[in-house]
């Protein structure tokens, strides 16, 4: 196996395992609803007011799987969708009180878990980590742009 091939798998394996552990760690804040509805929470929470499309490219969902979640979580009464005030075709997405409350509760949680963790990493740990990051946020741009 080349290095490339392992860094395929441990990347994958990695993150996806780091992603499950945080949440794990932090308590389930969105019981019931399934990872890409909780994503799109998250995310709106993040960016309010963000559209539904560009919500969908943040996710990298298909535009009409973004509009069902959001159809389903306003139903739910998580989500709300406005039309945007310039332009009546865009949806423009909010969390509603309760699901801010989670969603608040959800990140608090998160960041406090990731940040004790951080605590036992040593200074070269922390460096490199930090360096892991760039090169991962260089990577994500890559992935994006070829999508685009």
């Amino acid at each position: 196996m080349s290095l490339r091939t392992d860094l395929v798998a441990d990347l994958f394996g990695t993150v996806g395992r780091f992603r499950r552990t945080i949440r794990r760690a932090a308590g389930a804040s969105f019981v019931g609803l399934t990872e890409s509805q909780a994503e799109l929470l998250r995310l709106v929470a993040r960016q309010p007011g963000i559209s539904v499309s560009a919500a969908a490219a943040e996710l990298g969902l298909a535009a009409n799987t973004a509009s069902t979640l959001v159809s389903k979580l306003s139903s739910e009464g998580l989500l709300m969708r406005t039309p945007d005030p310039d332009d009546r075709r865009v949806g423009r997405l909010e969390l509603t009180a309760p699901a801010q409350k989670l969603a608040d509760a959800s990140r608090a949680a998160r960041r406090a878990a990731l940040a004790e963790a951080l605590d036992e990493l040593d200074e070269d740990d922390t460096r490199a980590l930090a360096e892991g990051l760039r090169v991962l946020a260089k990577l994500t741009t890559t992935l994006r742009e070829k999508r685009s």
